[in-house]
């Protein structure tokens, strides 16, 4: 399976700081914010990764993380010249996915916890046994309202709806940035009309695999936390999170050298290549 980075977007919330930098390399407490998605789809076994950005974020990103080569991994890139809807990353990626599997991570998405969820997604997604194609994952929130929410058989874990930002929302399952896909998305994707504002929808995709009844939903469980970062205030909450976590337990969270060193990307002589590159 292949892993694509969204990591585009003007960031008008952030706004005054991502005049000059893109929100994905904000600092969510003591690491850009990309390393985050980028942590999480290591963790899952995911080597082969897309970042798609900004024609000028291109050249901070590959100043940040290079080819990948360093963490056992190959990161090539791709320039999303404006906004047009999460589909596209898809549609710009038709040549890295190259007829494989694929998951789709927003770059200002965090996951933090037992990320077993994760891994069993991929592996069923890899056996192909259920019949899914199409996955979104499923988070429970206290009020959905703010969110894409979905509902779903519990017992086949097929979707029943999708609904945006329902008023009366139908379950308390809210779908973040996340998504694993067959290597149909992108010829999906490309059959997608544009919605009112003028962008394709990820709805509509995800709509597509529901209609053949090959859309699956995977629930990330209670030992995982959720952090969105797109605006002042969840940046802030985000960033008190991660550091909580790293003082008290004297660990570091979404580090990319020991994630690669521990999933076995890497060797020990490997880590102290990495190690010998930091500042004194």
């Amino acid at each position: 399976m292949k892993g694509i980075i969204l990591a585009g977007g003007s960031g008008t919330r952030l706004y005054p700081m991502t005049k000059v930098m893109t929100k994905q390399l904000q600092p969510v407490y003591d690491k850009p914010m990309i390393y985050y998605p980028l942590s999480f789809l290591m963790l899952g076994g995911i080597k082969d990764i897309l970042l798609i950005t900004t024609p000028h974020d291109l050249p901070h990103f590959e100043a940040l993380l290079g080819n990948g080569s360093q963490l056992g991994i190959k990161l090539t890139y791709k320039i999303q010249d404006k906004p047009n809807g999460l589909p596209q990353a898809f549609v710009l990626g038709e040549e890295f996915i190259a007829g494989e599997d694929v998951c789709l991570i927003l770059g200002d998405n965090l996951f933090y916890g037992d990320i077993r969820f994760f891994k069993s997604a991929i592996a069923a997604h890899k056996e192909k046994s259920d019949g899914i194609s199409g996955r979104v994952f499923a988070y429970s929130v206290a009020d959905p309202r703010a969110y894409g929410v979905v509902e779903f058989d519990k017992k086949t874990k097929l979707v029943k709806s999708i609904e945006e930002k329902p008023v009366d929302p139908k379950s308390n399952y809210a779908i973040p940035g996340l998504y694993i896909f067959d290597s149909t998305a992108a010829a999906r994707a490309k059959a997608l009309t544009p919605s009112p504002r003028g962008e394709t929808e990820i709805v509509d995709l995800i709509l597509s695999y529901k209609k053949e009844e090959k859309l699956g939903v995977e629930i990330i469980t209670r030992g995982v936390a959720w952090l969105d970062t797109g605006t002042p205030r969840s940046l802030l909450e985000a960033s008190a999170y991660i550091g909580a976590i790293e003082e008290r337990q004297g660990l570091k969270v979404a580090c990319l050298e020991e994630v690669a060193f521990r999933m076995g990307f890497i060797d020990a002589d490997g880590l102290k290549k990495c190690i010998e590159t930091l500042p004194k």
